[in-house]
């Protein structure tokens, strides 16, 4: 099916070349593909870049789309954690996609990300407010929202949260003893349909040869560990001093996704940043993948306004 010595599905961007590039201190794994302003595309858990198979190539009509593995999974570097979890952070996975970007002649460009990779991209825009020229999250709230909100409800929704967040090495040996088993549920309780049809085989497969591998159970553990832990410090640390969002923020969510079942996705985002538009598309949580025309139809015109300016 496609699938690559780097556990890739290769034949899901047709006219992308591969390149793996230097993170910050981590080597990342890119696809890269047309022409235009730069637009960089994120994936979230419990997947890889192969998540925006379904949009890439109409994005690259109009932009050079650059679509990478966060550190810890698909095929980018996955290093050990360390003790305060920094190494997760999403502070951290931002400048490794700041220096991406810098390392492809990118200064300033335009970023979607969903789920994880959605926490990296509005990270970025906090950290690194001139490089990002517009963010659009898809199907998530902030990390201090959940937290800060978390009680029966919250986390009945986003159980894993709590689970993948526990000390080591608990939910790395839960997880190994049926890591294709848990792969499949979680992805297919988190659709609409509760199943994996909404998924092609080959990025199914991808997503497969990475999360089997104990090295990313435990990357993906620790994306989670510094959720609770660095993530939302750093979060608290930007409530409290009033710093917000500069750019344009699109809000993109499943209706029948997690973010719709846990809070009214425009105002949150509000609170967050000035200039914020949005609108919920008829999916579940991996709205990409479930409803990539309906999200197409919003992203693109967002995302030309800044081509256009």
């Amino acid at each position: 099916m496609g699938i690559g010595t780097s556990g890739q599905a290769d034949d899901l961007f047709p006219g992308f070349r591969s390149e793996m590039l230097r993170g910050d201190g981590v080597d990342i794994f890119c696809r890269i593909g047309g022409s235009g302003p730069p637009l960089l595309l994120l994936h979230g858990y419990p997947q890889t870049h192969a998540m925006w198979h379904k949009m890439a190539g109409e994005l690259a009509g109009d932009f050079t789309v650059v679509v990478a593995d966060l550190r810890g999974y698909g095929a980018s570097d996955a290093p050990e954690g360390d003790a305060g979890h920094h190494l997760y952070s999403k502070r951290a996975m931002a400048a490794d996609m700041v220096a991406v970007m810098a390392g492809l002649g990118h200064e300033r460009f335009a970023v979607a990300g969903h789920d994880r990779g959605g926490r990296v991209a509005y990270r970025m825009a906090l950290d690194h407010p001139d490089r990002v020229a517009r963010l659009a999250v898809l199907d998530i709230l902030p990390t201090y929202d959940y937290w800060r909100n978390m009680d029966w409800h919250y986390g009945m929704a986003i159980y894993h949260w709590l689970f993948l967040a526990q000390p080591r090495p608990m939910p790395e040996r839960l997880i190994a003893g049926a890591a294709d088993f848990y792969l499949e549920h979680t992805l297919a309780s988190w659709t609409a349909t509760k199943d994996l049809s909404a998924f092609d085989p080959r990025a199914l497969a991808a997503y497969r040869a990475s999360f089997l591998q104990e090295a990313r159970q435990h990357a993906a553990c620790e994306d989670y560990r510094a959720g609770a832990t660095i993530d939302m410090e750093l979060d608290t640390a930007d409530r409290e001093a009033g710093r917000r969002i500069g750019c344009p923020v699109l809000v993109l969510y499943g209706n029948r996704g997690i973010a719709e079942k846990t809070s009214t996705p425009l105002g949150t985002w509000s609170r967050w940043a000035d200039d914020v538009r949005g609108t919920g598309v008829d999916a579940g949580h991996f709205l990409v993948e479930e409803n990539p025309a309906e999200t197409l139809d919003a992203m693109l015109p967002f995302f030309l306004q800044e081509a256009l300016a």
